[in-house]
């Protein structure tokens, strides 16, 4: 998902976070990756990303209107080739959440502690 880590480091840049913009980049890659291979709709639809700053902490949420669907935490053999995008993000993130999307779907987010510099 090169776009989307193109258009994540361009927003990003002027913020000057303290949080690693490759850490943030790598997992909005892997929930826009998940999110268009997983997600499930009867309709045409769109992959929507989102960041906020909340407080001293960063969110990032990666909506799609497919059904909403119950992640979990795969453990991948190591001659797996897939399976290893929530583990990322549960390794890197300091939290991470996935449940119905207020846009009807499912939302995936993830939450870097002490982003900002204070």
């Amino acid at each position: 998902m090169p776009r989307s880590r193109r258009r994540f480091r361009k927003f990003i840049a002027p913020y000057n976070p303290v949080c690693s913009v490759d850490d943030c980049a790598l997992m909005i890659s892997e929930l826009v990756t998940n999110a268009i291979v997983y997600g499930r709709s009867d309709e045409v639809w769109a992959v929507r990303v989102e960041w906020f700053r909340e407080e001293a902490s960063f969110k990032v949420e990666v909506h799609n209107p497919g059904f909403p669907a119950r992640m979990k935490l795969r453990r991948p053999d190591a001659s797996d080739a897939h399976g290893r995008g929530l583990l990322l993000v549960d390794s890197i993130a300091e939290s991470w959440y996935s449940g119905p999307s207020r846009f009807g779907g499912t939302v995936v987010s993830f939450v870097m502690a002490d982003a900002w510099p204070t």
